[in-house]
């Protein structure tokens, strides 16, 4: 991986401030899971829609050897024990029609395919819908259940269980036709810069990723593995509650949840790991 220095003094002042150190490259690793399920987390061409990438990383590649281990085996991911309970709920009747997720989708594997299109714009509402979107359609519309919460437990697992089926598949986000605006929506959001601290997604995680910021070693932010169990938390967490962590580090004032903002920008960040594996619920520091 080449070294990048940072694109404006201002940028870099602003990295100092937080912590910003040595330089470590992705670790030179292949994550199969279960012994089965090949996990496609490095490329050397990213999409050429993206000027600022010659290649693509997952974020597991910037995790210690004890990390990425956790993921190698479902019974050392704690984030599977999120899957494990969203497969209870999937089962479970709720709502005035009476119905389960089962009732009209069968298994949890008839979702194979779903995790890896998503953001997708959904035709009959006429707006881009996350998965969580898609999710809270079916419990208020077909279950006559009341919606989750964007960062409820029930939700996370949900999507974690989603995206569990899928892993392996190849991210392929539609972003032409009617995502395009949402698309370039999403791409001016990653390269403005928020805060006190002025700095964008492109600060850290296209002209500095690799390098250490505090205790973390700064990866592409790709998106492929949500939903993460953070270790730091102990608990998995949103793609959204992600954006809403790294915006507030820039002592900034933050979108919330399920905002448009940041569903143009979920959009985008999924586009560049366009070609990745879904790898979720992965294991993040």
């Amino acid at each position: 991986m080449k070294k990048r220095t940072l694109a404006t003094t201002c940028a870099a002042t602003a990295l100092a401030l937080v912590g910003l150190s040595a330089v470590a490259d992705p670790a030179e690793d292949e994550l199969v899971i279960n012994g089965d399920i090949t996990i496609v987390t490095h490329t050397d061409k990213a999409p050429d829609y993206i000027d600022g990438l010659s290649e693509q990383y997952s974020g597991w590649h910037f995790r210690e050897d004890d990390t990425r281990n956790m993921e190698r085996d479902d019974f050392d991911n704690p984030g599977m024990l999120g899957v494990e309970a969203a497969r209870e709920t999937w089962a479970e009747a709720d709502g005035t029609e009476g119905k389960s997720c089962a009732s009209c989708h069968n298994e949890p594997e008839s979702m194979a395919g779903v995790r890896p299109v998503m953001p997708k714009f959904n035709a009959e509402k006429g707006e881009m819908y996350t998965l969580e979107m898609y999710i809270n359609q079916c419990r208020t519309e077909r279950m006559g259940a009341e919606a989750w919460g964007w960062d409820d437990a029930a939700m996370v697992n949900m999507t974690a269980l989603i995206s569990s089926v899928s892993r392996g598949m190849p991210v392929n986000v539609a972003i032409d036709g009617p995502a395009a605006p949402y698309w370039e929506q999403g791409k001016e959001m990653y390269y403005t810069r928020y805060g006190q601290l002025e700095l964008s997604c492109a600060n850290c995680h296209e002209q500095n990723y690799g390098n250490h910021i505090r205790a973390d070693h700064l990866s592409q932010g790709q998106t492929n593995a949500f939903p993460t169990y953070r270790l730091k938390t102990a608990s998995l967490n949103s793609i959204h509650n992600r954006f809403k962590g790294c915006i507030r580090d820039t002592r900034a004032e933050t979108f919330k949840p399920g905002s448009a903002e940041f569903i143009a920008l979920e959009l985008y960040v999924a586009s560049r790991g366009n070609g990745l594996s879904v790898e979720g619920p992965s294991v993040r520091n």
